[in-house]
């Protein structure tokens, strides 16, 4: 089963890939409905770097919705329109009720806006599977028209992020 998203950002494609891997800002996304807070000690990474395992805890209202292991991966490709950024989180749901899903696969694309460089052409999709997706369809999509409301409002805020700082020459 699958739930999609398709929606063009206030903001280029630059600052919205950089707010894709940065765990506040994802965490941004699900607030004030969903928090998400680390698992470790030593709290979330400051880069969802691709390759990177990070356990979450989700919970609303103080319920705890179970724990999650977001698994990132990273990869480009070229359309007619220019370059794609993909992000893939290929982890799964290991407590709480998604748990009891076989199929986790959530990718999300960002690409200069067609004729509008400035703006972000931004495309999600979630797959699951197993014998209870049917029934957490309708959760999750409507999870997912919270989060492109979020998306839609917080893109603006994303143009203003700073460049991270390039790395030293050895």
């Amino acid at each position: 089963m699958r739930i999609l998203l398709k929606l063009v950002l206030d903001c280029d494609a630059d600052a919205a890939w950089r707010a894709l891997h940065s765990p506040r800002a994802v965490a941004e996304l699900y607030g004030p409905l969903v928090e998400m807070a680390p698992m470790d000690a030593a709290g979330l990474p400051t880069r969802l770097e691709s390759g990177a395992d990070i356990p979450v805890r989700l919970r609303t209202a103080g319920v705890q919705l179970g724990q999650q292991l977001i698994h990132v991966s990273d990869r480009r490709v070229e359309s007619s329109e220019g370059e794609v950024r993909v992000m893939r989180d290929s982890g799964i749901p290991l407590t709480g009720p998604l748990a009891a899903l076989d199929v986790w696969d959530h990718q999300m694309a960002v690409s200069p806006a067609p004729g509008d460089p400035g703006r972000t052409l931004w495309r999600e999709r979630l797959v699951i599977g197993g014998a209870a997706a049917p029934a957490l369809w309708p959760v999750l999509w409507g999870v997912w028209q919270w989060r492109a409301a979020r998306l839609r409002t917080l893109a603006r805020t994303w143009a203003f992020d700073p460049e991270p700082p390039a790395a030293p020459v050895p």
